[in-house]
């Protein structure tokens, strides 16, 4: 998710810079990059399907999107499918109580 407020006149084009430029990734790769306005109550969200990109629009009629908190990179927050579902139909999530389960953690030995 782009931290920062975003120009929604922005097509494919101008999003996929975004992506390059402040998120430093290549949108090839099938992740998921999601942008608000700077009222976030529009979202548009951008994913490569292998032989093109698919694009989502929504503005809200009422209400906003939550932004969660940032941590790390300032540009980019990583958000699970889960939790942009949540913010998509405007679960607040710091009201979400999960039970403890099993998380497989990678590591990474880079370096």
């Amino acid at each position: 998710m782009h931290a920062h407020k975003t120009d929604m006149r922005k097509g494919v084009d101008g999003l996929r810079g975004i992506i390059q430029n402040d998120f430093c990734k290549d949108p090839l790769l099938g992740d998921v990059f999601i942008f608000l306005n700077q009222s976030r109550n529009t979202v548009k969200i951008l994913h490569w399907q292998g032989d093109g990109f698919a694009m989502y629009y929504k503005k809200l009629q009422k209400g906003t999107f939550e932004v969660p908190h940032a941590t790390g990179n300032h540009n980019c927050i990583v958000i699970s499918s889960q939790q942009l579902q949540f913010i998509l139909e405007g679960v607040v999530l710091n009201s979400i109580k999960k039970r403890v389960r099993y998380e497989h953690q990678i590591v990474s030995n880079v370096g």
